[in-house]
């Protein structure tokens, strides 16, 4: 009787044990396929893409299906634009502020294939997106709202959650010169008081517009402005002079540059981490004026901005994909 009881045991014990080992072996969970596009607070998922003018800037959206085992078969995975997304969005963040709104980006910005392939044993599949910028205006803010279709034939199926199966990229064409420099040393004052306190941003965003030049808003002016398009200052970088042409295609604005900025690279590597390269482009001898003339309809208000402002870049050496290397 105790031999009997004792085969039982091990009996059991094998069987328990080879169901384990089952489990290892087997597919555990739905094989989910999903965007690697992770929002930022304004909901959105930021890319930065070299500008290249009328040529093409490539981005490669990662796609990504889940799973305990490795994919092991062949999958077609249909992607399609999504205004609907993008829609609610706007909607959600801004309400009726319009003015606000993300605009979803034209077709002659972009190309990009219907579909995306997963080989057998591929777990990750790569997007093509090519961008061709041309004369795209930063001052609208783009985005590329783009959703995984599902498969009526259950071939593959699309994640549940909303923000693994849709892509609210926010397309940022970038050059040498644009991103966010620290405007601290940057004083706005009203005209002739410039003896006293300035007002002081913390910083300021500067948007490529060709290969040489970016426009920034003056003065206190910034993207929750209504009328922000009618006070862009644009800089033209000479990289022979090093001098920063300021300029203003508005009259209406009254620009006027009192000063021939110059501008200065400084490179190093990081003493911690000696594979990340910091570049600091600092802008020296900043000094114009324009007038805020729609604020109020009752007056207009005229200001003087100097001073300096500085950007720092922090690139990995280690990765060869200009806009992955760069530590946005």
């Amino acid at each position: 009787m105790k031999k009997c009881r004792f085969f039982l045991i091990i009996f059991a014990g094998l069987f328990l044990f080879g169901a384990c080992n089952d489990e290892w072996t087997e597919e555990q969970y739905t094989r989910y396929i999903s965007f690697k596009a992770p929002v930022n607070a304004d909901g959105v998922a930021t890319v930065y893409v070299r500008y290249r003018g009328e040529s093409v800037s490539n981005y490669k959206l990662p796609l990504i299906m889940s799973g305990s085992t490795t994919n092991d078969q062949n999958v077609t995975v249909r992607v399609a634009i999504d205004p609907d997304t993008l829609n609610q969005l706007n909607l959600e963040q801004f309400q009726s502020r319009k003015d606000l709104y993300y605009k979803q980006m034209e077709d002659r910005f972009f190309t990009m294939p219907q579909a995306v392939d997963f080989k057998a044993g591929e777990d990750v599949s790569l997007l093509d997106i090519d961008f061709t910028f041309g004369d795209i205006d930063l001052a609208d803010k783009w985005i590329l709202p783009l959703t995984i279709e599902e498969d009526p034939e259950d071939r593959y199926f699309r994640h549940p959650r909303q923000y693994y199966k849709k892509a609210l990229l926010r397309v940022m064409p970038f050059n040498d010169f644009s991103g966010t420099y620290g405007s601290t040393n940057l004083g706005i004052y009203v005209k002739g008081g410039e003896d006293g306190a300035p007002i002081v941003k913390n910083n300021v965003q500067l948007y490529a517009v060709n290969d040489s030049t970016v426009f920034f808003y003056a003065g206190m002016v910034d993207e929750d402005r209504m009328d922000r398009h009618n006070y862009k200052v644009y800089a033209r970088f000479d990289g022979e002079t090093r001098l920063v042409t300021l300029y203003s295609d508005n009259p209406a604005m009254k620009f006027q540059a009192n000063e021939t900025p110059l501008f200065s690279v400084h490179e190093e590597m990081d003493v911690t981490h000696p594979y990340l390269l910091k570049r600091t482009i600092t802008i020296r001898g900043l000094d114009y004026n324009f007038t805020d003339y729609s604020s109020s309809e009752a007056v207009d208000f005229d200001f003087t901005v100097k001073g300096l402002i500085t950007m720092e870049r922090r690139i990995n050496t280690q990765i060869p994909d200009e806009d992955q290397a760069i530590e946005w």
